[in-house]
């Protein structure tokens, strides 16, 4: 019988450099690191396919760690695998400014970080979209280049998160059986048992959402070992629930609330060192442990070298995709739609200009993966080059996500960290509230990902203030690293598409109308919109005043600005699709554009965020309040959102 000596070893001394972390910084989460040492020493030692010396090899395994707080249980393992950015020093600056060792793991902040996690439920739910993706490739270009599997670490808090329940449908609904979740079965949250907050019976949840679910003692190394070979060869999605002890190891507070979310101390340290028989200093581990560990992170060195053979033998598309790039003459359909908008000056939706730019690029955007939260209609997301994917065909391009805005964007989150593929997702603009912590997360590790937010104002009109977005666009404007775009019309539309599939390290939103608007571009030489900003209409020599307008307000400022002609005052109208990229400009630049002269600024949304275009001189004619049930038609008027009201706001400002 094999007695797992040198894995308790191994274990031993990812639980002493966790803690020895976290104690040297006075902070840190040690209880899930002592608890599930024993099962990741099982799986990284004789299971996960990874390569220390190349941490970014596409076919490895994926590892999220979606109890992100247990960061020392992962950073304790780079550095015993080998990978060599991880550096003892690494772990001793554990927490510290400027340290990669941050206090939730941070994508590539390690080069074998998959993903930040830390918001609880955001691992698991993206590690759903990484399973996905492993799939959609595999069955384009085989499983001799694409063929790994999905681990997850989570815990009880993970499973309280809704979102979680979400992606976990979905997982089972579509077979992902790549798909290999342990559970960190220790009912401990930071309040005390679970059974004060919760009465679920998880296994048999995961079973009811068509899930293999597999019970361990989470520190017998055989019934770990056991499971994880099971698990190999499911044809579901697999739970192995872990039953564990919190704080393993440490002798007085284990097992409760007191190790989860603060340093074990010295005196305990100390009693866990005579506890588990470990002698070595601080920081530093036995050389044979160390060995045996470092034996751990070469065993699928000649895997990798094999797999660059077969790689390169795929050709250039292959290549090119899980490299990022996309195929040259992408946008050459594209680019005719916007010469072709320019003669026929069609009066449509935004979320029409984006599917007609969605049938231009998806046929020739092989990566590009779609889907909707059951709004394909309205969204207008599906394209005649469409295919669902299903359990049964994963060689599609588009998901059909269900009423899951949670899950739509965490699993967007792990296509895109997956590589190989960019991912777009359509719900109402006001439901983006569900999927703002994925979006955050985007916006953070810097992914290639565009939302598709149709229904972008009053304009949704009879569906009322529940439907009728106010404050989001401001909300979005606020979040570092993302890109808001309202475009006016069909070429802005297709501009914005362009920058958005161009971008490489920050997602995108697509804010776009529900009510018809007039083609309002003359020319389309120059991508205007990724200005950020320009002048759309008047002489910037004789204006007197400036008006600033997004989406479908546009055409309302320029119906002011002829009016105000007729009056005899010279103003310019400035279309601001995208307020990020105009701030990206030259300050000669927006100098020009916005000019020295009172200025307006027109959206029927939020007013703030626009005081600094339009400064103390200015006006902003906008939302003060939440919307009503109306048609559109009625709503304008009733909220002063008019070309007379413009009209009025630029002579008081001239009076000022």
């Amino acid at each position: 019988m094999k007695t797992y000596a040198k894995e308790q070893k191994m274990a031993n001394a990812i639980r002493f450099l966790a803690a020895e972390m976290i104690e040297k910084a006075h902070s840190g989460h040690p209880g899930a690191p002592l608890g599930m040492a024993d099962v990741a020493t099982i799986l990284f030692s004789q299971f996960i396919k990874i390569n220390p010396q190349n941490p970014k090899w596409f076919d490895r395994d994926r590892f999220v760690l979606s109890a992100g707080h247990a960061s020392s249980l992962l950073y304790s393992l780079f550095y015993l695998l080998g990978y060599k950015d991880a550096k003892i020093t690494d772990l001793k600056n554990f927490r510290q400014l400027g340290s990669k060792a941050a206090g939730h793991p941070e994508y590539n902040h390690f080069l074998g970080t998959d993903m930040t996690t830390g918001p609880l439920g955001e691992g698991i739910s993206s590690a759903v979209g990484m399973a996905l993706a492993e799939q959609i490739l595999s069955s384009r270009y085989g499983s001799d280049v694409c063929n790994h599997k999905t681990y997850v670490m989570m815990g009880d808090g993970c499973l309280m998160e809704g979102v979680s329940w979400e992606a976990i449908a979905l997982a089972g609904h579509l077979h992902l059986n790549k798909l290999i979740v342990l559970w960190d079965d220790n009912q401990i949250t930071i309040d005390g048992k679970t059974d004060i907050t919760s009465s679920t019976d998880i296994k048999a949840a995961f079973k009811a959402n068509k899930w293999d679910v597999i019970s361990i003692d989470g520190h017998d190394f055989a019934q770990i070992e056991e499971a994880l070979t099971k698990a190999q060869t499911a044809e579901k999605p697999t739970l192995i629930a872990a039953k564990t002890i919190i704080g393993k190891g440490a002798p007085t507070k284990c097992n409760s609330p007191k190790c989860h979310g603060s340093p074990l101390g010295e005196e305990e340290l100390s009693a866990m060192r005579k506890n588990l028989g470990w002698t070595a200093k601080p920081f530093e581990v036995p050389e044979e442990i160390l060995n045996n560990w470092h034996k751990a992170g070469l065993r699928c060195v000649e895997l990798n070298k094999a797999w660059s053979e077969k790689a390169k033998a795929k050709g250039k598309e292959f290549n090119d995709i899980i490299a990022g790039k996309l195929p040259k003459g992408w946008a050459s359909e594209l680019n005719k739609l916007k010469l072709s908008a320019l003669e026929e000056k069609p009066q449509i939706a935004t979320r029409k200009a984006s599917n007609m730019c969605l049938e231009a690029i998806v046929p020739n955007l092989p990566q590009l993966v779609g889907g909707s939260a059951d709004l394909s209609s309205p969204n207008m997301t599906k394209t005649a080059a469409s295919k669902t994917i299903t359990a049964k065909d994963y060689d599609g391009n588009y998901i059909e996500y269900g009423i899951r805005e949670h899950a739509m964007g965490a699993i967007m989150n792990g296509l895109a960290v997956h590589g190989g593929i960019i991912p777009y997702g359509g719900t109402f603009l006001v439901f983006s509230d569900f999927m703002r912590p994925a979006i955050r997360l985007a916006a953070l590790m810097g992914l290639r990902e565009i939302y598709v937010l149709t229904h972008d104002s009053i304009g949704v009109g009879e569906d009322g203030p529940t439907h009728q977005p106010i404050e989001h666009l401001a909300s979005f404007r606020a979040m570092p690293n993302l890109l808001t775009f309202r475009p006016c019309d069909l070429v802005e539309t297709a501009e914005a598409w362009e920058i958005a599939l161009m971008q490489t390290n920050r997602p995108s939103v697509l804010a776009l109308s529900r009510q018809n608007l007039p083609t309002l571009r003359n020319e389309a030489t120059e991508n205007l919109t990724a200005k950020g900003a320009y002048i759309i209409k008047g002489n910037q020599q004789k204006r007197k005043a400036t008006l600033i307008a997004t989406g479908s307000e546009v055409s309302l400022a320029i119906e002011a600005y002829e009016d105000l002609k007729l009056q005899g005052i010279e103003t310019v109208v400035v279309s601001m699709p995208c307020q990020e990229l105009f701030e990206e400009q030259p300050f000669s630049y927006q100098d020009m554009v916005l000019g020295n002269k009172p200025r307006i600024a027109v959206e029927a949304a939020s007013k703030f965020g626009w005081e600094k275009y339009v400064g103390l001189q200015g006006d902003i004619i906008g939302m003060d309040g939440f919307g009503a049930s109306a048609p559109a038609k009625d709503l304008y008027p009733h909220f002063g959102i008019t070309k007379e009201e413009i009209v009025e706001a630029v002579k008081v400002a001239l009076k000022k």
